[in-house]
Order: structure tokens, then C-alpha cells, then sequence
């Protein structure tokens, strides 16, 4: 495999990393590679389908060029402090500039043992890995800044979890795998001058028109605020937005206990270990404000200035997310109900619409689909008692500008998304050796915004006994 690498978190000081190679695994075989996320990183997606790209991307030969490495991280992990965290079951291959002139990391998920495992296998099962891909490459289709998947092989081995599952590895693609928790790590420790090598390579990487670590701050707190706005937009629910779990790309990371709503309700969870609701919808701008905190107190010490005056701006900033997230909301739900522009009253408009979903156990993803449709009054059916949307209804329309509403709306409002009984459906399936839902899946979601008839049953809402009441972490 010919790669241009070009590795600049290994030229990072030692203490920001373990150097070592994947572990190789049994009887690797491909499930699936990515051809269009192949190509834009400047790969020849053929090459990925033999022999030599299989063992590359199931950990078993390391590419020319290639320096790889576990990334240390700290965290807070459900508001627990955890000093020591980092890649336990991932390992960097390198970097590549892809051919629009972005530095793309390329990493192997559940390549086995690092020095950060934990006692853990290090290793992945069949079903995160297919989720992950899933679910990665939706986000990325819907516009939302996510990493992404190249490539997800199996191999030929098994992984003991609540019982005895298929291995598999996923490669992913991100514009970098640094955290909050990787500031965390380094902050905790007093270690300045690492924090400040930390920052200068953030700034050149994601943010060049940032000149200070305050700069810093406040571009990630913007980053994150628009993140956030989208999530909310289509319903989607992290799961664990833990620190180190926070990207400070801005992009959405760490595809575990993740879930799209069906129903609406703003308390909705659905990860397994979030038994208090910590990271439920609603709470998700409220959390991402509690991680950025702690983001700007790895910080301070190397901001410049006395302590206090050092606290005083970056808490100005932290509250800035409140305007910066609101802005982007108002934003996602003017565009997804059809309105030129927000006025006072629509943001009230739009609360309302969401209580009225709320009381009536209507689907998130089909209301709003429903709402961009010829005939929006159809919405009506997704709510337990109707008239509940009758009485919402004229004040939309006495709002909407109609001219060209189904085209605009409907480029805002998804017709499909990974529903979770979807997803566990293809699972299941790969589980048994049938890779044809998986495969049917991740075709249709490329196209999310699209009318795809020939598909029509995978935007239906999960019958009583499909429905999802949990998910889980792939550890």
C-alpha cells in the first residue's frame, strides 16, 4: 500500500503517545470500504480489496510511512475525574492530507492491546463496528461534522463480551482524534510546556486564525455549539458525552451507546450506562457547556495572564455558548420548518410544535419529513391524538412562505436516518453471516434528503415489539 503519510502528532513529544504497531489478527476479511472516503483521501480503493490492503486495515501489516501510535488522554467520564484513559483499543496509523488540502488521521479501531487498555481485550465486536459505520456515515450525510469510516474488515477471531461474538476492526477518518481529555491529561499533571505544544498544534491544524489559547477556546466553543444545534436537529443523542469523548474538531466522535430518536421526548436516553439521565437529548447543549468548562480550565495556566483575570475571560466565553447555541438552533429549526426568517414569536412556535410531539408520542424524523410534504396536514397521523398538531397547524401556515417550501424543507428534514431497529436489524444479520441489510442500509442513508420509494419501509417507525430501550458501549 502506497500511502502519503505525513505524522505530525508523532512528532509531538513522546509523553503524548505509546509508539506501537496494531495486533495482528487470525483470518482478516473484508466487510466493506468506502470508495468515495477512499478516494478523497488520495487511496486507490481497489488496492484496499486485497490481499496486502486487508492485512493493512485489519492491523496486520503496517503501510510504509505509517508511524503508529496510541494517543494519551485523561477525562471526565459521567462527571468522575479518570486521570488516565487514552487509546485502549485504537491505534493511529498516520496522517494524510486529503485532496482538498485537509490533514486526515487514519486510525484502526479494535486493533488490539495499547498501554492504555485497562485490562481490556483492545479489541471490537461485529456489531459497534457495523453501528459505527452506519451511523458515522449518516451524520456525514446529513452535514453534520462527524468522523467517518474508510473501511470495516472482520478477523477471523472472537471477542468475549456478555457472550462469545465476531471480531471486527473499524478504520476511521478524522480531521484529528484530539479531546478535551487529551488537554485533561497534560493540565492535570502541571505540565505546561506540553499544554502548550498541545495548543500550537491544535491551532495549526484546526484553527490558524486563532493566535492565543483564549482564541482557542473561543473557536471550539463556537465549533461545539454548532455541533450541538445540529444534534438536536435530527434527534440524535450521543450517549456519552464524556470529555474524552469531546473532539476538538468539532466533529462527532466515539459512535457508542448513540441513538436517533423515533418518538419525541426531550428526556429520551437510550445508552445502557446513562442510568440518570445525565446525557439524555435536552441535556446535550447543557453537557457540552460543562465539558467546555473543563476544557478552559486545562487552559488557564498557560493563558497569559493572574489567575483570576485568566478565570474571569474564559468564563466569559463558556457563557458565550448560550447565544452561540441558541443562534444555531434557531437556525436548524427555522430551515426545518420552512420560515425565511426567525422572528420572536417562532421560536415559541417551534417549542410548541415540539410540547405537542411530546404529549403525542409523534416520530421526530416523520413529523418534520411530513411537514416538508405537499400536503403537511398529513403530519397529523404521526401524533397519538391528532388534534393536539390541528391546533398547531394554522399558525405554521400563517408563518410559512410557500413559495418553493417543499424543495427548502425538505433539504432540511431528513426522509431516512439509522433507526435503531434498523441498525440492530443488520447487525443481528452480520451476526449470522448476511451482510445484505447492512449493505442496503448504508446505501440509502447516503441519500438522506431523497424520496427512495423502492426503500419506503426503512423510514417507517419501529413497530411495539422493534422498538430499542437500550444501547451499548461496544467495551
Amino acid at each position: 500500500m502506497q500511502i502519503a503519510f505525513d505524522n505530525s502528532y508523532a512528532r509531538l513529544p513522546g509523553r503524548f503517545f505509546a509508539p506501537l504497531a496494531p495486533t495482528p489478527v487470525r483470518a482478516p476479511s473484508l466487510i466493506k470500504v468506502n470508495d468515495g472516503l477512499a478516494r478523497d483521501l488520495g487511496l486507490d480503493p481497489a488496492a484496499l480489496t486485497t490481499p496486502d490492503g486487508i492485512a493493512m486495515l485489519a492491523g496486520n501489516q503496517v503501510p510504509d510511512g505509517a508511524a503508529p501510535l496510541a494517543q494519551a488522554y485523561a477525562g471526565h467520564q459521567f462527571g468522575g475525574w479518570v486521570p488516565q484513559l487514552g487509546d485502549g483499543r485504537a491505534v493511529l496509523l498516520g496522517e494524510v492530507i486529503d485532496q482538498t488540502g485537509i490533514r486526515r488521521d487514519i486510525q484502526l479501531k479494535g486493533s488490539g492491546p495499547t498501554p492504555f487498555s485497562r485490562r481490556g481485550d483492545g479489541r471490537a465486536w461485529l456489531g459497534p463496528v457495523l453501528r459505527e459505520y452506519v451511523v458515522s456515515e449518516a451524520m456525514h450525510a446529513l452535514g453534520i461534522p462527524t468522523t467517518r469510516a474508510l473501511a470495516a474488515v472482520t478477523t477471523g477471531e472472537q471477542v468475549h463480551r456478555e457472550r462469545v461474538l465476531p471480531g471486527a476492526v473499524l478504520t476511521r477518518v478524522a480531521s484529528s482524534h484530539i479531546r478535551v481529555g487529551t488537554f485533561q491529561f497534560f493540565a492535570a499533571r502541571g505540565d505546561e510546556e506540553a499544554l502548550k505544544a498541545l495548543t500550537d498544534h491544535v491551532i495549526a491544524r484546526h484553527y490558524p486564525e486563532a493566535e492565543t489559547p483564549l482564541d482557542l477556546l473561543s473557536a471550539v466553543v463556537a465549533a461545539q455549539a454548532r455541533l450541538i444545534a445540529k444534534w438536536m436537529g435530527v434527534g440524535f443523542i450521543h450517549g456519552v458525552m464524556n470529555t474524552d469523548n469531546m473532539s476538538i474538531a468539532g466533529e462527532t466522535i466515539d459512535y457508542g451507546p448513540c441513538a436517533f430518536m423515533d418518538d419525541y421526548h426531550p428526556d429520551t436516553v437510550f445508552s445502557s450506562i446513562d442510568r440518570m439521565g445525565r446525557y439524555a437529548y435536552r441535556k446535550q447543549p447543557e453537557i457540552a457547556v460543562w465539558n467546555l468548562a473543563q476544557f478552559a480550565t486545562a487552559l488557564l495556566p498557560i493563558m497569559g495572564m493572574a489567575h483570576k483575570d485568566a478565570v474571569e475571560v474564559a468564563t466569559r466565553v463558556i457563557e458565550g455558548f448560550a447565544d452561540l447555541f441558541g443562534a444555531a438552533w434557531e437556525a436548524e429549526f427555522t430551515a426545518k420548518l420552512g420560515l425565511a426568517q426567525t422572528e420572536e414569536e417562532d421560536v415559541a412556535l417551534t417549542y410548541d410544535l415540539l410540547m405537542r410531539m411530546a404529549k403525542g408520542q409523534a416520530d421526530f424524523t416523520r413529523v418534520f419529513r411530513a411537514l416538508s410534504g405537499e400536503n403537511p396536514e398529513n403530519a397529523r397521523t404521526e401524533f397519538s391524538d391528532p388534534t393536539l398538531f390541528d391546533a398547531w397547524l394554522p399558525r405554521w401556515q400563517a408563518r410559512i412562505l410557500t413559495t418553493g417550501r417543499v424543495a427548502r424543507m425538505q433539504a432540511a428534514n431528513p426522509a431516512f436516518i439509522p433507526r435503531n431497529h434498523r441498525v440492530e436489524e443488520a447487525i443481528a444479520a452480520a451476526v449470522d453471516g448476511d451482510y445484505a441489510p447492512f449493505e442496503r442500509l448504508t446505501a440509502v442513508l447516503v441519500h438522506p434528503f431523497r424520496d427512495q420509494p423502492e426503500h419506503v419501509e426503512l423510514m417507517a417507525a419501529p413497530a411495539p415489539e422493534e422498538i430499542v430501550q437500550a444501547t451499548f458501549c461496544g467495551t
